[in-house]
């Protein structure tokens, strides 16, 4: 597929998928307000779109006629979702179902979620029944539900812990990399969970498996799951991350999971697939681990070239 794409939703996710796809083919990004970048400047462009208004998204879908879409729409922050559990579900769920109900003949990828379980298994695969931990899950299972069944070609892409560069003065909660990589370099400290497992998956890998996904020429399984192949506590992902931006380790404090903003969050957000590997389109995407990760995106943080 070379055709045109349109991304719903300009944060982190959203953005970096748009950035992977614009040098190759037209690519536009949706959301209520302008990226903190100008899609322009890495060639791709930007509608204004309230995607809870159908009418609006079928003017939009009218005028683009994409050939791929990525759904990264809707609140992402799971506290936040915890105590507005209704207006979570019916942006995920409507939004998904409104695009599969304009465009269920486009290759439509939803960014789905680790939070589709409830973390009683220290692994999940695509065959892992679905079990929600909390609202957000609940919600990212229902927009996947009403997706797949009616649009053919749609694939539900869970992910798992996003992690990548954003400037400290992104205006949002961070993501875990880079709220603690700033911290760090500011001589804070960190107070991470010791029992809370995720295996994160840098936003590069992401963007590519999704770009890999539009672009493929042979039919795709509905649900796909990827995560990074490290899976560790967060407490030991921000020693990592410290070791990286040479900071000192006793700024790193483990403590309970319940006494974090992360008490919500399943015990083991960790994803691995069993299909992946196997598809043409992405068997030779090779997945980062969290090192390379923070070898990689140090320089962002500390303004010194790679090693």
């Amino acid at each position: 597929m070379t055709g045109p794409v349109l991304v719903v939703g300009s944060g982190l996710v959203g953005t970096g998928i748009a950035r992977r796809l614009a040098p190759g083919q037209p690519v536009t990004l949706a959301s209520r307000r302008p990226p903190a970048v100008p899609p322009a400047a890495y060639g791709a462009r930007w509608a204004a779109l309230d995607a809870t208004d159908r009418a609006a998204c079928r003017r939009l879908l009218d005028r683009l006629r994409p050939g791929g879409i990525v759904l990264v729409h809707g609140p992402s922050d799971v506290t936040w979702c915890e105590t507005h559990p209704e207006e979570a579900r019916a942006v995920h769920a409507g939004v998904a179902e409104t695009f599969a109900g304009l465009a269920p003949d486009a290759r439509i990828v939803l960014i789905s979620t680790d939070n589709v379980f409830d973390g009683g298994s220290a692994d999940n695969t695509e065959s892992s029944a679905v079990s929600p931990a909390n609202a957000y899950g609940r919600a990212k299972a229902e927009a996947e539900r009403v997706l797949l069944a009616t649009a053919a070609r749609a694939v539900a892409l869970r992910v798992s812990l996003v992690y990548g560069h954003e400037p400290a003065d992104a205006g949002k909660w961070l993501n875990f990399f880079a709220a603690c990589a700033h911290r760090l370099r500011q001589g804070q400290r960190i107070e991470a969970p010791d029992d809370h497992w995720t295996t994160p998956v840098l936003l590069d890998d992401v963007a590519d498996v999704t770009t890999a996904l539009l672009r493929a020429g042979h039919p795709l399984p509905p649900v796909l799951h990827l995560g990074g192949p490290d899976r560790l506590t967060r407490a030991a992902w921000a020693a990592v991350i410290a070791r990286e931006l040479a900071a000192p380790a006793h700024l790193v404090t483990p403590v309970p999971r319940a006494l974090t903003r992360y008490a919500s969050r399943p015990v083991n957000a960790c994803l691995s697939s069993e299909l992946l590997a196997s598809l043409p389109a992405t068997g030779d995407i090779t997945v980062r681990g969290v090192r390379e990760g923070a070898r990689l995106l140090a320089p962002a943080f500390t303004g010194s070239p790679a090693a």
